[in-house]
């Protein structure tokens, strides 16, 4: 699809997406009425307002008393006082910006190179959708300095506190982000009629598949290896740090692990094993992503597969939580708020082996192909045996 077909679809979503937040945002304080904790209870009232407090202007009780807007011991002078509630509203202004910022070049590049046509529709809008969680993240991390300066106490245990920060507002970003992407991708159906048939690479099977093992083994070596208990703990302890940057094991796991696992100790194997399938379904639904990746995308460039594998990793540890939730078998009553807490997790690590893994696929499936051409072992398009399946051609849709 043309820059100029998929600027107008990335633009309305980046706009609905932002516009979804602050909405949402604005919602807390419906949540404070009269009779709201009677209708929905109050730990789910308690809850839902934990969700949409990351992006409401209304300010939490720590940063009013940290400005002295409380009127109690601790109050600083008036002008500091405003200074902190006047960081809070830059923090949130900068995040709603972000979001967008963030939002626009990642759909963009996404409708160019996966449109939303016949055969690669779902696909499309499942990839937009992971990228709108990634752009949520994102906008939260970049705000997060500001939002911990507004509570008066920035250096203390920074490091701490700004992955707390990060892991915060995710479970609404879930909601929203699959509203704008559907948005999106219904827009870039209309512009995109009229453009002629979009273009798919046939690529060697055995090239696809040693591409999609060398991306996955990536995503393994986060979800297997460092999220292992006690690999783990040595990543938590193994840098103290000092200063304003002290304690950054927090942040470090944050980033870099997909999952946590440890030995059947304490419970029965059963049970293990079933947990462990969970984790092996994901590396299957990453195995299998890309593999398609590259005969789905109008052209397999680094930055396409790499995004695309950071959307399907963060599709699929969404997948993978509400799995668990369902092998977990909690009671009917608490499901939300058992939901809620594992919900969207996770996006900074996915971000980070996304991006290696589809630089890795994308590297091995450039050097297999290459290999197969110069061999003569590369298959013509005609073979089903040796060649991808192909994306159906729109002008036969």
């Amino acid at each position: 699809m043309e820059y100029r077909r998929a600027a107008i679809p990335a633009l309305i979503g980046g706009v609905l997406l932002t516009l979804l937040l602050w909405w949402a945002g604005a919602s807390t304080q419906a949540l404070h009425l009269p009779g709201t904790a009677d209708a929905l209870g109050g730990r789910i009232a308690a809850e839902f307002e934990r969700w949409l407090t990351p992006w409401s202007y209304d300010p939490p009780a720590s940063v009013r008393f940290g400005a002295g807007a409380s009127g109690e011991i601790g109050e600083p002078a008036g002008a500091d006082g405003t200074r902190y509630l006047e960081l809070y509203a830059t923090a949130l202004q900068i995040r709603f910006a972000a979001v967008f910022a963030f939002f626009v070049p990642g759909a963009l590049l996404l409708l160019r190179r996966l449109p939303p046509v016949p055969g690669r529709l779902l696909a499309a809008l499942l990839a937009v959708w992971g990228w709108g969680l990634v752009a949520g993240t994102l906008a939260v991390t970049v705000s997060a300095p500001w939002l911990i300066a507004a509570q008066g106490h920035g250096s203390y245990r920074f490091l701490p506190q700004l992955a707390s920060v990060i892991s915060s507002g995710r479970q609404i970003l879930v909601l929203t982000a699959l509203v704008a992407a559907a948005a999106t991708v219904l827009a870039a159906r209309v512009t995109a009629k009229g453009a002629g048939p979009a273009p798919q690479e046939v690529v060697p099977a055995r090239a696809a598949r040693l591409a999609a093992t060398a991306g996955t083994a990536m995503i393994a070596l986060s979800l297997v290896v460092l999220s292992y208990q006690s690999v783990a703990a040595a990543l938590q302890t193994a840098f103290t740090g000092s200063g304003l940057f002290a304690e950054p094991g927090d942040l470090l796991r944050q980033w870099l692990l997909l999952g946590a696992w440890a030995g059947p100790t304490g419970a029965s194997l059963g049970d293990w094993l079933l947990y462990r399938v969970v984790d092996v379904l994901l590396l299957a639904m990453v195995w299998w992503a890309l593999r398609r990746l590259p005969a789905l995308l109008t052209r397999a460039t680094v930055p396409a597969m790499a995004v695309c594998a950071v959307c399907v990793t963060v599709l699929g540890l969404l997948a993978t939580q509400l799995l668990r939730v369902v092998l977990d078998g909690s009671s009917l009553r608490w499901d939300l708020l058992y939901l809620s807490g594992g919900l969207g997790g996770g996006v900074p690590a996915a971000l980070i082996w996304g991006l290696v893994a589809g630089t890795a696929a994308t590297v091995t499936l450039r050097l297999a192909v290459g290999h197969a051409e110069t061999t003569g072992a590369g298959a013509g398009p005609d073979s089903d045996a040796d060649a991808t399946v192909s994306v159906q051609d729109p002008a036969r849709s």
